[in-house]
């Protein structure tokens, strides 16, 4: 992707969802575009028929230009068409995470104001026990279930992709219309969903991509409702290679995967390369198509991963609100990188200026942590906002730059280090955790006087999660039966690991939990410990036939 000066979008068929894929079906309509793990496949022509095809159907269930659609599905052939047909219509794709229930759930449907959702069967039940909020309709796939009284219901068949006769939006869509929201899971507080304009994921796609040719690609092995997949379309359509979709990700199968469907790249996030370093070692494990991975962040254990496997590398530090201002080159791992390495600000167009800064916003010193904030020369490749949350949107986005909310340093070397989150917050299995709609629950429990969710370091060198609790005056808390509270009522990669029970919190003069001192203590020797207790949390397999 390039312009002829900053300042300047690029054209619509460069940046646009719709845009580039008419583009490219005239170009290369019979090249495979999308693998599905079931053995279909489409190319880039049928890609097409499928979205506009979509597109007229939604359009008959009256979806219009900038209407916000919640999409709550696996990741499947369904999904992508969906998503694609709404950016046909102008329409605004707003997934929901699989493992949203109560009060998590509830609080996207109300703050996205969409009238319809689009969900699967084994969903649908989860619904009764929420406010529904401006919700009028549901389109029930996978299968049929009860809905709620409240609710307009259409079948699959509604969906179908039947014809491509539809009115296209007029003017066409501009480069910064939304295409979707995504929401992030919150770390700092209730979840905030990213608007993300056509030309914000393009951007983010062709950085993410730019060592990809047209035989490339790409195995979208995180799920669709992360911005992480669904950046995949852009990134690929915008290059003329290929992706393909995996509904499931099971560790003990991915390889197989990988050459099954030909990929050469996918990204590692979290803890995946940890539970593929655990596998026991087989001959074949370097007799794949993989070429290049993503890892993010970088794991001390690069290096044994790239010669396991036969892959190069790269990493960055990005997130849904921007792409990766700061990533680094292929890295050829002869030795582990230090600790928190990230690469540097690419020199590539759009240009990105970064910044570390203080808690007012003035510039640390060269070699000092500060809080990464970032700007753009392009418009719109940095998120316009939060939806629906102006004071949120405005807190991010003060004195002209994009407070990340991650601590970095600058090393001698020009490359940035990560080194923390300037508010607290925990990451668990690739997942962002809000340590306040966590405490929330929590404290719904009989006995629970205050509680507070922090990280502790679990045996796969990855965050787990620790609640320490303040029982009210008199109360025993029991954790086997918190835990068993909380699996009905929050996803299941919230459940906390550890609990352990305090007769009093560390306090600040204004009654504030110090999660400082709380972490810093960790795991001590009376902490329970769910996983030695036996309690086996899973998340629930959506549409998976067993």
């Amino acid at each position: 992707m390039s312009s002829e000066q900053p300042g300047r979008l690029p054209p619509r068929e460069k940046c646009v969802l719709p845009a580039m894929l008419d583009r490219r079906a005239a170009e290369m309509g019979d090249k495979t575009l999308i693998v599905f793990d079931s053995g279909e496949s489409w190319t880039y022509s049928e890609t097409r028929r499928q979205a506009r095809a979509t597109a007229a159907a939604l359009q008959r269930l009256g979806i219009a230009r900038g209407e916000p659609v919640l999409v709550w599905m696996p990741s499947t052939s369904d999904v992508i068409r969906i998503h694609i047909g709404l950016t046909y219509l102008g329409a605004i794709f707003v997934p929901i995470n699989l493992a949203l229930k109560g009060s998590t759930l509830e609080h996207i449907i109300r703050n996205s104001g969409a009238k319809m959702i689009i969900c699967h069967a084994d969903l649908v039940g989860r619904l009764g026990a929420v406010d529904l909020g401006a919700l009028q309709s549901i389109v029930v796939m996978g299968g049929d279930a009860a809905r709620p009284a409240t609710l307009k219901k259409y079948s699959e068949d509604a969906l179908a992709p039947k014809d491509e006769a539809f009115q296209e939006p007029n003017p066409p869509v501009q480069p910064w219309e939304p295409h979707g929201i995504f929401y992030t899971s919150g770390t700092t507080g209730v979840s905030k969903g990213v608007i993300c304009p056509h030309v914000h994921t393009a951007v983010m796609g062709a950085v993410t991509f730019r060592f990809f040719k047209e035989d490339d690609r790409f195995l979208m092995n995180l799920p669709y409702f992360h911005l992480g997949a669904a950046l995949v379309p852009f990134g690929v359509i915008g290059v003329g290679a290929s992706m393909a979709l995996l509904q499931d990700f099971q560790t003990h199968t991915f390889m197989d995967v990988v050459r099954k469907t030909g990929s050469t790249s996918c990204f590692l996030l979290g803890a995946v390369s940890n539970f593929l370093m655990k596998q026991p070692p087989k001959p074949s494990d370097s007799d794949n198509p993989l070429r290049t991975v993503i890892q993010v962040p970088l794991a001390q254990d690069a290096p044994e991963f790239c010669r396991r496997f036969g892959v190069n590398m790269h990493t960055a530090i990005d997130m849904t609100e921007m792409g990766p201002a700061i990533m680094s080159d292929l890295l050829t791992m002869e030795k582990p990188m230090p600790h928190g390495f990230c690469g540097r600000p690419q020199d590539i167009w759009p240009h990105f200026d970064v910044r570390l800064v203080d808690e007012n916003d003035n510039e640390v010193p060269h070699g000092e942590v500060g809080e990464l904030v970032v700007r753009c020369d392009m418009p719109w490749v940095i998120s316009p906002g939060y939806h629906n949350m102006p004071e949120a949107t405005a807190k991010a986005w003060r004195n002209g730059w994009f407070h990340t909310g991650d601590s970095l340093r600058r090393g001698a070397d020009g490359n940035y280090y990560f080194v923390d989150r300037v508010k607290d917050s925990l990451r668990r299995r690739g997942e962002n955790i809000s340590s306040s709609e966590l405490e929330s629950e929590v404290l719904r429990y009989d006995g629970v006087g205050d509680a507070a969710a922090v990280a502790a370091r679990g045996e796969f060198a990855e965050d787990e999660v620790l609640v320490v609790i303040e029982p009210k005056a008199g109360a025993t808390i029991d954790p086997a039966a918190l835990t068993r509270f909380l699996i009905d009522r929050i996803p299941h990669f919230m459940v906390p690991r550890f609990i352990r029970i305090v007769e009093k919190m560390p306090y600040t003069e204004t009654h504030k939990v110090q999660k400082t001192k709380l972490r810093a203590e960790g795991i001590t020797p009376d902490t329970w410990d769910r996983e030695k207790a036996g309690i086996v949390v899973k998340r629930q397999r959506i549409g998976v036939k067993s």
